[in-house]
């Protein structure tokens, strides 16, 4: 089966900083696209990062700048780290990967951005 689990979540105050990172099991990651989403209360799910197979990056363009994304296939984990966090970054960050015709998300690690 295959299973992601988000961490590194947390309180943090705007300018802040924080590393989220998601480890993979039950799939060869190297052949797989990661990303990372977030979702706050009342709004659609946003595509935050992504990162392909071959480490092509997109960010979207409220966090460019403050936000990178990199993956380490050695060991099945992709890490979001977050810069100069604002209160508009307060959500729900989720990790999601596809293959096989699936896609597969993880449970999501809260971030809360406050002074």
């Amino acid at each position: 089966q295959v299973h992601l689990v988000e961490s590194g979540g947390g309180p943090v105050q705007p300018g802040g900083s924080l590393r989220l990172s998601c480890t993979i099991s039950g799939l060869n990651l190297r052949i797989h696209p990661v990303a990372w989403y977030r979702r706050t209360p009342g709004k659609d799910r946003e595509l935050v990062a992504a990162i392909s197979s071959d480490g092509n990056i997109n960010l979207s363009d409220s966090v460019k700048g403050r936000f990178t994304i990199s993956r380490d296939n050695v060991r099945n984990t992709v890490s979001l780290q977050m810069k100069s966090l604002k209160l508009e970054d307060t959500a729900i960050y989720y990790c999601n990967t596809q293959g096989r015709g699936q896609n597969w998300w993880g449970r999501g690690t809260q971030v809360t951005v406050s002074s």
